[in-house]
């Protein structure tokens, strides 16, 4: 095993005293080829470079004498230490940390960052990434080859967002760049890259007393009143039916929910609020308003389509969870047809829901229904105020219920 383990931090600034000390000890330094380069490497160290940390972990854990490994920006944050400290290889490292490309990048834009998401993409984190791109005002991207800005872009057709592009930050390379989204697919950028995703302002969203989206932002609590959302509320968006259909469906940070049939925007509301991606559907244009101002009233993002499912859902990106509020049967097979994790729709009848549930069976979906019955009191009486009955369907795909 290594007898040290340092790792430095580079963001392009001269090395600091303990780097350079690290370094001239050095009987082995790992490193991207640029950092090699640095005139500080000793000639006489081993070199790696730096393509698997895990590989690399490898070969310092069997070397005998001092390692060093020089990464980009802060090493502890989305960068090499933790792959370093993994058990496998026993390996105590000492850090000397660098400014963060996030931090250098929001301060190329004269911008805090203390209200900001920061998601890594890739060619497997991508869509998770885009969506908190839609879900939330401000976020940081850390790029890679193959999900850098054009694809970003191109994944956020239909939603507008203003994107700062830092390329090679910290070197003579550097270069930021203010683009639309939808203009960031037609230019080849370069690698390594970060890209501020900034959209309109809510009100909902700035600095506190926690990093990233307050999350006591708005009332307290779920599946508020009708009175909030205006009081016109349709058949499937009663407070309990509403509450069990987002216990179902439990839309989280990098999801995509489908709300077909939005009515009033209370779900599709309180989805965004739990920080999930939301694309509301109707295809009543004063539900589409609806919706658009109770997400403004609550300071969350979301998309609103105006259309008839389920034509207008073909060129929707793919959902994660979905909320079926209108279109019966045969929009619950179309949903059923994209293979979304869960499903929850609600029936008035027996009947009715029974075809709907065979339907999701025969997609090879589990499916639970419950009866589902609300009373709301007159509590200065204790008399009947309103009553709604409803069947509750939610569908799980067995291979991906978590």
């Amino acid at each position: 095993m290594a007898d040290r383990v340092t790792v430095i931090g580079w963001d392009g600034s001269p090395l600091t005293a303990a780097a350079r000390s690290a370094l001239a000890a050095a009987t082995l330094v790992a490193g991207a080829a640029h950092h090699l380069a640095l005139p500080e490497v000793p000639p006489t160290a081993e070199r790696i470079r730096l393509g698997s940390v895990a590989l690399a972990a490898r070969r310092i854990a069997a070397h005998r004498g001092t390692a060093v490994v020089l990464a980009d920006g802060d090493p502890g944050f989305f960068g090499v230490v933790r792959t370093l400290r993994a058990p496998e290889f026993g390996l105590e490292v000492e850090v000397v940390p660098g400014v963060s490309s996030v931090a250098a990048a929001f301060a190329r834009a004269g911008m805090p960052w203390d209200d900001a998401q920061v998601v890594v993409a890739h060619r497997r984190t991508l869509r998770r990434a885009v969506n908190v791109c839609r879900a939330h005002t401000k976020v940081a991207v850390l790029t890679s080859p193959g999900a850098g800005p054009a694809e970003l872009g191109l994944l956020l057709d239909g939603v507008h967002r203003t994107f700062v592009i830092c390329e090679e930050l910290g070197t003579e390379r550097e270069r930021v760049t203010v683009v639309t989204s939808d203009k960031a697919v037609d230019h080849t950028w370069r690698d390594p890259n970060l890209v501020i995703v900034i959209g309109p302002a809510t009100g909902g969203e700035g600095g506190g007393w926690l990093a990233g989206r307050d999350p006591g932002a708005g009332p307290r609590g779920w599946a508020l009143p009708s009175g909030v959302y205006g009081g016109a509320m349709g058949e499937g968006e009663a407070e309990l039916l509403r509450s069990s259909q987002l216990a179902h469906l439990g839309p989280r940070v990098g999801d995509l929910v489908w709300d077909i049939g939005s009515g009033s925007g209370a779900f599709a509301t309180e989805a965004a609020r739990c920080g999930a991606a939301v694309i509301a559907v109707d295809r009543d244009p004063e539900a589409c308003g609806r919706t658009t101002l109770a997400a403004r009233r609550f300071g969350v993002q979301l998309q609103v389509v105006h259309g008839t499912a389920p034509h207008i859902l073909e060129n929707l990106p793919e959902p994660d969870v979905v909320r079926v509020g209108g279109g019966g049967a045969a929009v619950v097979s179309a949903v059923a047809d994209r293979r979304p994790q869960r499903i929850v729709t609600h029936a008035l009848t027996r009947p009715a829901a029974e075809r709907v549930g065979r339907d999701l069976t025969e997609h090879g979906y589990e499916v639970q229904c419950d009866f589902v019955q609300s009373v709301e009191l007159d509590t200065r009486a204790w008399t009947e105020r309103e009553r709604s009955v409803a069947f509750l369907l939610s569908g799980t795909l067995p291979d991906r219920s978590l």
